[in-house]
This record gives C-alpha cells, sequence and structure tokens, in this order.
C-alpha cells in the first residue's frame, strides 16, 4: 500500500468513525446540553426582546391564545419525552409577522410566527402538528449534532484536502469545499432529522389528543402556498418535498391513532 492509500485509508476511517459520534464530538467542543440550552436561552431573551422592542411579541390575539394553548396541552409530554439528562425550561412566543415559520432552539424555547397560522389558516391540530415537529427537533438535539458535524465537516475537509494535496499538489478550493458542504452535511437540518421530527411531533400530538391526520393537511395546506415540489427542489433541499412527508406521516398513522384514541378516550373517562 502506497503512502497516498494509506491517507485514503485514514480519511475514510476518520470520518466514518466521526460521522458515527457528532453529539461526542459536539460535547468535547464545550456544546455538551447545559451549555447549549443556556447559550441558546440568552440567545433567545435577545430575539424576544428585539421582537418586543418592535412592538411585535403578540400575547393577545386569537391566533396567540390558541397557539401558547396549543403549546401547554403538548408540553407534558414533552418533558416527559426528555432524555437528554437536563431538564428543559419549555417557553413559546408568538410573533405577529407575514412570515410561514416555526422554531425551536435547544432547551425547548420557541416561537411560532402568526402569518403560518393565520395564511394557512390551521385548526389547533395542526398547529399542534407543526409544535410538536418543532419540539422533536430539540428533544433530540438536532442543533446539537449538527453543532458536531460543523466540527467534523471542517476536519474531514483538511484532511482530505491534505491528501489531495499529496497527490496532486492541489488544494480544494472555497468554492469546492463550499459545495460539499451544501451537498453533504452542513445544513440547518437534514432530510433525516426533519422525518425524525415529523415522527416525533405526530407522537406527541396523538399523545395530548390532536388527531395525528392533521400532520398531512399541514403538508398538503403548504405544497399548495408553495408549490414546490419538483425533483430539483426535493434533491437540492435539507426538507424532503411535500408529498415525501405526506407518504411517510401516512405510514405512521397505524403506529399513532391507538395513542390519539386511547388519549380522547381518557379525556372522555374523566
Amino acid at each position: 500500500m502506497n503512502n497516498f492509500n494509506k491517507v485514503k485509508n485514514v480519511v475514510l476511517i476518520t470520518t466514518i468513525s466521526a460521522l458515527a459520534g457528532c453529539a461526542t464530538v459536539a460535547d468535547m467542543a464545550g456544546h455538551d446540553t447545559a451549555t447549549l440550552n443556556s447559550d441558546a436561552a440568552k440567545g433567545y431573551n435577545q430575539v424576544v426582546s428585539q421582537a418586543s422592542s418592535q412592538g411585535v411579541v403578540d400575547k393577545n390575539s386569537k391566533t396567540a391564545i390558541r397557539v401558547n394553548k396549543v403549546f401547554n396541552r403538548l408540553k407534558p409530554y414533552a418533558i416527559k419525552a426528555n432524555t437528554t439528562g437536563t431538564p428543559f425550561d419549555w417557553e413559546m412566543t408568538v410573533i405577529r409577522s407575514p412570515e410561514l415559520n416555526a422554531w425551536a432552539m435547544p432547551g425547548g424555547k420557541m416561537a411560532v410566527y402568526t402569518g403560518i397560522v393565520e395564511k394557512l389558516n390551521l385548526t389547533d391540530a395542526e398547529i399542534a402538528a407543526i409544535t410538536g415537529h418543532e419540539m422533536t427537533h430539540a428533544l433530540e438535539e438536532h442543533s446539537k449534532k449538527d453543532a458536531g458535524q460543523k466540527i467534523l465537516t471542517s476536519l474531514a475537509f483538511k484532511i482530505g484536502s491534505a491528501a489531495l494535496l499529496y497527490q496532486t499538489g492541489e488544494t480544494l478550493s472555497p468554492e469546492s469545499m463550499g459545495l460539499l458542504s451544501d451537498l453533504g452535511i452542513d445544513k440547518p437540518f437534514s432530510r433525516g432529522q426533519e422525518s425524525k421530527a415529523d415522527a416525533g411531533g405526530l407522537r406527541l400530538m396523538a399523545q395530548a389528543g390532536y388527531n395525528p391526520e392533521a400532520g398531512i393537511t399541514v403538508w398538503e395546506k403548504m405544497e399548495a402556498i408553495n408549490g414546490r415540489s419538483s425533483a430539483v427542489v426535493t434533491l437540492m433541499s435539507t426538507h424532503p418535498n411535500s408529498q415525501q412527508r405526506i407518504s411517510k406521516i401516512k405510514a405512521l398513522l397505524p403506529e399513532v391513532m391507538p395513542v390519539y384514541e386511547a388519549a380522547i378516550q381518557g379525556k372522555a373517562a374523566k
């Protein structure tokens, strides 16, 4: 085996081994759960403070009341689903904005924009589907895993560039590194993470007594308003397109519908 083949094997082994433990890498780099949650809380407070100064924190509209009602109904089940070993301080802020958006920071700091509720004319169950989805991103620590992946992406590129330099005398251009990163793992959330968040969100909403079938109608509404379901969009986006999501959600319904039905029966018996 020549020296370059040895380098290639080192690159391959290092990359495969490293990618199997992104959360561990994040811990080693100071992105442990408690620290990440604390940093996120500080950032969240700044976001909310800025939104408040602009008069766009919505506490009293019908939309805000509905979002908070759904959030509070889901929260006990999100608390039970937390396996990180660190309690989350769940918090919801409704922001008055036309943007179709909702998000959750590490540690359970969340926001829903009024645009996504009002433009899509969401039912409470559809709000629960979106809220549960974002809760699952936090519970699965996808931001923490992405922090580890970004560290590993940088390491892999440096190793790969060194191997290329050894063989050809050339290095990877910034453009090539950016493209590889963009098409690889350096994205906000991966397709796999999005699918996992969909599945976790369905379970949370079912436990809270919201019909998981609303997970389908949310994406039907999203597809109708966006009209984005082409193969090119699917290839380049980290988000599965609407039809893919709908198909996966339908496949999960036999698993979560009994949870929903049990929750409804339990509420009726009280």
